[in-house]
């Protein structure tokens, strides 16, 4: 059963789907569907393995893209990408560890569903034109056009995330440090004068409904989690990057953080407990 074509590339189905979607729990499902379908092709007439299950993922994901947009229409508060747990391993490929990042997936959010296959299918996975305009149902031009349109889109909103891993590594201690000893000057020191932290609640826990934009405010409302009771944090890797685990009066809270200059520009918080059943054992994620 190991060389079932679906088994070798189950890991890259996974991460096709999450990239489209942003969530774990709707990526296993697409990638269900796409078993389900797998199970009773007749491979005879497959060719391509890999090229024919990344099709049928893709098709899932786009049916289930739309679905979620209208449950995203009415999310309380701000929407964020389901984190995952990953290994160290993950960021030895740098284009991967971006391209799943928390903050790319919140870029994505921002595009149409043919435009976000297209630049994940394109741009992450370098799936030719020709097989993305079969999974789409569009000729290789029209393909060729959306993929020019995703990229500029994505180009003006990405955060500039090239940053040295020991060099995040160690703005991420910094950054903890200052978290947990409630040292407000520590933290306006390792933020950026105009950081944004962005909660994710769901409506489910006491969250932010709208960014906290600048070092003071940021910087007042981080010290004053290490007040509470029962406050501990710990670093993990979420999404191929460093980031922070805080557990409060037993909520859990997934941080994931843009690093540039030295300082932290963004902090993406998911606190919303429907988003954080991927913190316990590391997802594989594979191109």
């Amino acid at each position: 059963m190991s060389g079932d074509p679906f088994v070798v590339h189950r890991s890259l189905l996974f991460t096709v789907a999450y990239e489209m979607l942003g969530s774990a729990a709707d990526a296993e499902d697409v990638v269900q569907e796409t078993w389900l379908r797998w199970a009773g092709v007749d491979r005879a007439g497959v060719r391509d393995e890999r090229a024919y299950l990344v099709r049928v993922v893709t098709r899932q994901a786009l049916n289930r893209l739309r679905t979620v947009a209208r449950r995203r229409e009415e999310y309380v508060g701000e929407w964020l990408p389901e984190p995952l747990l990953t290994t160290p391993d993950v960021a030895e490929d740098a284009e991967l560890a971006e391209n799943v990042s928390i903050a790319m997936l919140t870029v994505l959010e921002t595009l149409g569903p043919a435009e976000r296959a297209v630049f994940v299918l394109r741009e992450v996975f370098d799936t030719p034109f020709d097989e993305i305009a079969e999974a789409l149902g569009k000729s290789p031009a029209a393909v060729r056009q959306i993929a020019h349109r995703a990229r500029e889109h994505v180009a003006a909103r990405r955060p500039r995330m090239r940053v040295d891993r020991a060099e995040q590594q160690a703005v991420v201690d910094r950054f903890m440090t200052a978290v947990a000893t409630g040292d407000v000057r520590g933290l306006m020191d390792v933020l950026a004068p105009d950081v944004v932290v962005t909660a994710d609640g769901g409506g489910l826990v006491a969250a932010a409904r709208k960014p906290i934009v600048g070092a003071g405010k940021a910087a007042a409302f981080l010290a004053s989690v290490a007040r509470v009771p029962g406050f501990r944090l710990s670093a993990v890797w979420l999404n191929g990057t460093p980031g922070v685990r805080f557990d409060v009066a037993g909520e859990t809270t997934a941080a994931s953080v843009v690093v540039a200059d030295g300082r932290i520009t963004h902090v993406y918080a998911i606190r919303n407990p429907r988003k954080l059943g991927r913190l316990e054992h590391p997802a594989e994620l594979r191109r």
